[in-house]
């Protein structure tokens, strides 16, 4: 039975303050690369985003950064879109209840390969992140 300080499902809100509260744990110099990054929270992915990572259902991702990955900029780089840390509440919620895990932590983990990926940590840096940021 999974133990929480929540008696409905947390809302985008809640979701959000989470979020915010762990991005703000993270280790320098970490912290500092994303310190200004936004994070969204939404019930689920869009379409677009569904279709363009071959996803069979919305239900697939829990979070994604979106932006282009810092190993891919150059030096004549132009941004087409904002660097944004998106968290999709209903895959995240059923996850939690799925495994049992803390809530803070699941979303954390999230946090970290969203940011892990796009700033092309190895899996090795983002087990580390996690492990400082704990």
């Amino acid at each position: 039975m999974i133990r929480s300080e929540y008696t409905t499902p947390p809302s985008l809100a809640d979701l959000e303050a989470i979020a915010l509260e762990e991005r703000d744990r993270l280790p320098e110099p970490v912290r500092a690369m994303v310190r200004d990054v936004p994070v969204m929270i939404e019930d689920f992915c869009d379409d677009e985003v569904a279709d363009e990572l071959g996803l069979e259902s919305p239900w697939d991702l829990s979070g994604l950064y979106s932006g282009t990955a810092e190993p891919d900029k150059g030096s004549g780089h132009v941004a087409h879109d904002h660097d944004r840390i998106f968290l999709y509440r209903r895959p995240l919620l059923d996850e939690w209840v799925e495994t049992g895990v803390e809530l803070r932590v699941l979303i954390r983990h999230v946090l970290i390969h969203e940011i892990g990926h796009h700033f092309g940590f190895s899996d090795a840096d983002m087990a580390e992140i996690e492990r400082r940021s704990g």
